[in-house]
């Protein structure tokens, strides 16, 4: 249990409890259901009796995981496996409070049963309580296997939840040649797996080992050896079955004849590892126009290739999804549909109409004179303009995305007027006692 001093303890009120047990077992440290406790805390406990009889000391012991810890009828009471130096038994008339000190200290992440058996004098009123704690995690973490997921990124799994203390402290050695040294870049981790960056990409099918000394567990415990390495082979990227590109089988075999000392077959070794990862790139080519698995930095030339007229700062996600109906867009331009369709996508905003700024206007057989006939515009523009009214109050950058968005769907030859919001709601000035002055400042509504 961690102690704390208080520089001062103030006690705002105090609560009283009618007890009627006799005797209580009180100020148990560590305390029932405690975790994270050290491995070389003492145990503390005390026996009150609220009555005249006292605690019976000879009546009195303790087992700490059925070890004997304590025996009042013995001499010395406090057993040798704790009566360490911080161990001792003070008794009062009313009181016995009694310290264990383990000898040796609690095993990492263990629960210790503590059980108290004793009685007043006299014999009256037996007692038999029973409480555990767990003991705080000094277990290191094990590195129990390295795989590589890619050209440039190791995973490693461990048996317990990690974090990285340390990105540059995974250590990569390589075991076979020819092969290219490799070092850590960045390091992110995931409960039990931790996925490495390296600095460049590794040599395809070539063993390498990695020292993690730069993960450790959530409670500060570091690797530590021989649990702390792993061996994995380097990344082979993906190939077409029926593909055949080796540079040794494309040397004339005189040339590969009088290779006698190996040193022209370790050299092409060597070349094909570049010619694999130039050939791994060609084959990625694909998922760079692939809208579902293109890299970010490709999404914007995607958009830029498909004319996105929007200047909006989209998020990934977004991006993907406009560069999926971009196209439909354009076949929808100059409709209401697709103006609602638009609006929606940017701004999840639903117009609830689109209206004729002459919709009004006076109508032949319907209209009725001095009732609700209504002089309609006289010039072209005023034909062709048109209102888009929304359900809320916009801001002010909405209102301008919405204005943008429209402007650009909309047939080229009409026009956007007015943009038609509720009114919002009037905030009355109320009279504020103090502050407001009659006939100066003070509003009736």
């Amino acid at each position: 249990m961690t102690e704390l001093e208080l520089p001062a303890l103030l006690v705002h009120a105090v609560a009283a409890t009618i007890e009627g047990l006799r005797p209580l077992l009180i100020n148990r440290n560590p305390a029932p259901d405690e975790s994270s406790v050290p491995i070389t805390s003492p145990i503390a406990l005390e026996l009150i009796d609220s009555g005249p009889a006292g605690i019976d000391a000879a009546a009195t012991r303790a087992w700490v995981d059925g070890t004997l810890a304590f025996d009042g009828a013995a001499a010395p009471a406090l057993q040798s496996p704790f009566a360490g130096p911080r161990a001792s038994v003070a008794q009062g008339p009313d009181f016995l409070r009694i310290a264990l000190d383990p000898v040796v200290p609690f095993a990492s992440q263990a629960t210790v049963v503590v059980r108290v058996v004793s009685n007043l004098v006299g014999g009256a009123f037996p007692l038999d309580q029973t409480w555990s704690f767990q003991v705080e995690d000094r277990t290191a973490p094990k590195l129990l296997a390295a795989i590589a997921t890619a050209p440039r990124v190791v995973r490693l799994a461990f048996d317990e939840p990690v974090v990285v203390a340390d990105p540059a402290g995974f250590v990569f050695t390589a075991l076979g040649a020819p092969a290219v040294p490799v070092a850590p870049t960045d390091a992110g981790a995931l409960e039990t797996l931790v996925d490495v960056v390296l600095s460049t990409e590794m040599t395809p099918d070539v063993e390498y080992r990695v020292v993690a000394a730069g993960a450790q567990d959530r409670n500060g415990n570091p690797l530590l050896p021989p649990f702390d390495t792993a061996t994995f082979h380097g990344f082979r990227p993906a190939r077409h079955p029926r593909r055949r590109f080796a540079l040794w089988s494309m040397l004339p075999k005189h040339n590969r004849r009088s290779d006698t000392t190996g040193d022209l077959a370790r050299f092409i070794a060597c070349l094909q590892e570049l010619v694999d990862l130039l050939l791994a790139e060609v084959d990625r080519f694909p998922d760079l126009w692939d809208i579902e698995r293109a890299p970010s930095p490709f999404l914007d030339l995607i958009l830029r290739d498909l004319g996105n007229p929007f200047p909006f700062d989209l998020d990934e996600l977004s991006k993907r999804r406009l560069a999926t109906v971009l196209v439909e867009m354009y076949r929808q331009k100059g409709t209401a549909i697709g103006i609602r369709n638009a609006v929606r996508f940017f701004l999840g905003i639903d117009i609830e109409a689109i209206t004729g700024l002459a919709s009004t206007a006076l109508e032949l057989g319907i209209s009725e004179l001095g009732v609700d006939w209504e002089l309609g515009p006289s010039d072209r523009f005023a034909r062709y303009a048109f209102d888009v009214k929304v359900g809320r109050v916009l801001t002010p950058t909405e209102r301008k995305h919405l204005r943008a968005i429209v402007n650009y769907m909309k047939p080229a030859h009409t026009h956007f007027v007015n943009l038609l919001e509720p009114a919002a709601p009037i905030v009355p000035d109320h009279w504020e006692l103090g502050v407001s002055e009659v006939g100066s400042t003070t509003v009736m509504h």
